[in-house]
This record gives structure tokens, C-alpha cells and sequence, in this order.
């Protein structure tokens, strides 16, 4: 087993009641401790400094994707061996740092979600959580090799590789679907352990219907362009066909009839002309993104 040295990041937005304990629990089984102050209004930034963490500081809020994005550029510049990602509001228990990080330490995954689904740990959990959670799971689950359980976990471990290969771009919550679709392009193993989170006082800031629509919105983009004939193809292919039925029904309702059907022949050339276009556009989005991959792999 390689002696990895742990570093951990915290993305953190006016948490200056709940930094220092956790940078303080942290120098118990951390090497180092990365804090990305997204434009804090209260003291978190200087708080951390005073602990001895690293600190990077926003000049603005620019939003939890934008933090990770800081967060694996300073892990890069610093040269970690890994890097631990947890929330600043006190949800995520220090003690499962360790658990975590270890398939990594055991070289045993690239990235590895600490699940709140996993060992029947998912009853702490809000109802409206659990629903929304498990939906965008589902989404991401179509683009990975492999299912996991919790898509939207921030508790999550990357190895070096990830660190070194994968750069997140989105900016708001959709980041952690991104980074898992993108390690998964690349090849990279992603494991789970089960991890214990703490709801209580309700300590999440994110509406969750924008949290909600941000991630489904991003979900859905890098889906678009990972599996453009099954996202594209399959629907037009069903429109088009849609279509043909519409219009074969006009045909047959003319001939018995000598009248046209002015509403079946609407939807049935309507149709046709929609699954024709998403056809069309699957099969060039296949080709660009084959072209795009076959130039950079040059």
C-alpha cells in the first residue's frame, strides 16, 4: 500500500461559524487543508488563514462549480496526491475522511463518492432530498460504465490522475455530474463507501429547485454530446415513425372518404418533419464529436 499524503478541500461561502472546527478536525488526518473562500462577506477567509490552510480566495461568490474548479487547479499547482472534497456547513463527519480516501490509498479507484445510500444511512436524509437525488442519479447513471447510488454527493476522494486530467468547467451544482461523466469518458475507476450526513438545522443554502434544474440542465448537455444517437437517434427515430403512422391513417381516411383529416395530417408531417430533424442532428453531432476526438487523440 503507497503512503499517499491526504489533502482536503472545502469549498466554503460565509461559513466562518463552522471553518475553524472543521479545519481543526481536519489536522487530525489531513496533510493539508484547501480552502476556497467564494467571496465571503463574513470572516471564513481569514479564519482559515489563521489555521494554517491554504486559502484561495473569490473576489465574488461565483458558485460551488467554480470553487471545485479552484480546488483542483491549487491541488494541481501544489502537486497532491489526492485531494478530499467536503461541504463547510458541518454535514459531512471528519471521521469518514479516512474511509473515503483508502480505495484510493489502496489504489484501488480514481475516484471514490462517499454515498449516503449505501448501509441504510439514506433515513437521515429529507424526503425531498432523497427524491431529487435519486432522479439525478438515474440521469447521470445513463452515461456511466458502471451505476452508482449518490451522483451528488460533495463528499468525494480523486486521485492524482483525476486531478491531473479532468478539469470541471461548470459553474453552478451540475459540477459534480460533469466530473463523474467526464472520469468515466477517461476511463477512470469510481467506487463508493458509505458515509453518515448530518441535516440537522436544515444547514443547506441551495434552493433545491435550481439546484435541481442546474444539475438536470448539465446532466443532460454532456449526455447530449457523450451519446448523441441514443439522445437524439432514439427520439427522432420514434417521431418519425409517429409520423408515418399519422400520415398513412390520412391516406387511408382520403381514400375511404374523399376528405382529408386536417388535425391527423397536421401531427403526421409535423412529426416527420421533427424526427427527421433530430435524426439529422444526432448523426452530426455524432460525426463532430468523433472528428473532435479523433484530432485530439492525434
Amino acid at each position: 500500500m503507497i503512503n499517499l499524503k491526504i489533502t482536503v478541500g472545502i469549498p466554503a461561502f460565509n461559513e466562518e461559524k463552522n471553518i475553524a472546527s472543521i479545519i481543526q478536525k481536519l489536522s487530525q488526518v489531513a496533510d493539508t487543508v484547501i480552502v476556497c473562500n467564494d467571496g465571503s462577506s463574513d470572516d471564513t477567509g481569514k479564519i482559515a488563514e489563521n489555521l494554517g490552510a491554504v486559502v484561495i480566495n473569490h473576489p465574488r461568490n461565483l458558485g460551488y462549480g467554480e470553487a471545485i474548479h479552484s480546488l483542483f487547479l491549487k491541488a494541481r499547482e501544489l502537486d497532491c496526491d489526492m485531494l478530499v472534497t467536503l461541504d463547510s456547513d458541518g454535514q459531512h463527519r471528519i471521521e469518514d475522511v479516512l474511509p473515503v480516501s483508502e480505495p484510493i490509498i489502496k489504489n484501488q479507484a480514481d475516484l471514490v463518492i462517499g454515498s449516503r445510500f449505501l448501509n441504510g444511512n439514506q433515513k437521515n436524509i429529507p424526503k425531498y432530498r432523497k427524491v431529487g437525488i435519486k432522479i439525478i442519479t438515474k440521469l447521470a447513471n445513463v452515461s456511466l460504465y458502471e451505476s452508482i447510488t449518490d451522483s451528488q454527493s460533495g463528499f468525494r476522494a480523486y486521485g492524482k490522475n483525476v486531478l491531473s486530467e479532468i478539469t470541471p468547467l461548470e459553474k453552478g451544482m451540475g459540477v459534480s455530474n460533469e466530473i463523474l461523466i467526464k472520469s468515466n469518458k477517461k476511463g477512470f475507476k469510481i467506487s463508493e463507501v458509505p458515509i453518515v450526513v448530518s441535516y440537522e438545522g436544515d444547514t443547506s443554502t441551495q434552493n433545491p429547485v435550481s439546484h435541481g434544474v442546474s444539475v438536470i440542465m448539465t446532466t443532460l448537455k454532456f449526455i447530449s454530446i457523450e451519446h448523441p444517437l441514443k439522445f437524439y437517434g432514439i427520439p427522432g427515430l420514434l417521431f418519425f415513425t409517429l409520423g408515418l403512422i399519422f400520415s398513412i391513417l390520412t391516406i387511408q381516411g382520403f381514400t375511404e372518404t374523399r376528405q382529408i383529416l386536417l388535425s391527423t395530417a397536421i401531427i403526421g408531417v409535423g412529426t416527420i418533419i421533427f424526427g427527421t430533424v433530430l435524426l439529422m442532428t444526432s448523426i452530426i453531432l455524432y460525426s463532430i464529436v468523433n472528428l473532435i476526438r479523433e484530432n485530439s487523440s492525434k
